[in-house]
């Protein structure tokens, strides 16, 4: 079964139900690096951004960016449980994976890939970016917060049998095509926990500018 479906069907809220308890300790935006870069980025005119954040759990992030900035938040989650918490917080969440995007062509000024891409089937990856690339503006922001290795990783996934996590650079699925480049890449310890010498502890959050063609 593509993994993909094993978080739709069950796995998703698991996770949710392990994790909600810390997600609901951080604290936004002084813990968050997503917020933290979307906070430097250029605002031109007076319209709110439309923002998608892709694998948004229950939607504290885009919650504080809606109350925050103003923003128009959706989402997109494997979990049912963290889509009904989404919905409750105001946020337009619907149960979906990366791959298909239930939004219009170039709808979006923001899309993040929240610390998804790591478990995504790696068939889907070259549709995931399309998808991405769909649904955003040009020019527009795509930021990408994950593990990160130089080379491509896999590990098994402790929570189940069968399913396994990946470690990449997932820029390099956007960067220097259809318009992007990298314009922030930070690596940092698992966590926000400073730099490590660890690999195993990498994580990397990325902003990439999408533009009518890459200089």
């Amino acid at each position: 079964m593509a993994q993909k479906q094993v978080f739709l069907e069950s796995e998703g809220d698991a996770w949710y139900r392990r994790n909600r308890e810390g997600l609901a300790r951080r604290k936004f935006p002084e813990e968050d690096a997503i917020i933290a870069e979307l906070l430097e980025l250029p605002r031109v005119g007076g319209a709110p951004l439309h923002i998608l954040e892709v694998g948004c759990g229950e939607a504290r992030r885009l919650d504080w960016l809606q109350r925050n900035l103003g923003a128009r938040c959706f989402g997109v989650e494997p979990s049912a449980e963290a889509v009904s918490v989404a919905i409750s917080r105001g946020v337009d969440a619907r149960q979906g994976t990366a791959d298909s995007l239930p939004f219009a062509d170039g709808s979006m000024d923001v899309v993040i890939f929240g610390f998804c891409l790591y478990l995504c089937d790696r068939e889907d990856l070259s549709r995931i970016a399309n998808e991405a690339t769909r649904v955003l503006k040009t020019p527009g922001w795509l930021l990408i917060e994950d593990f990160f290795s130089s080379n491509l990783r896999a590990r098994p996934y402790h929570h189940l049998a069968g399913v396994n996590s990946y470690k990449t650079d997932y820029r390099s699925l956007f960067d220097g095509t259809a318009g992007y480049v990298c314009m922030t890449h930070r690596v940092r310890g698992h966590g926000n926990t400073g730099y490590t010498d660890d690999p195993e502890e990498w994580v990397a959050v990325s902003v990439l500018r999408r533009l009518a063609s890459a200089p």
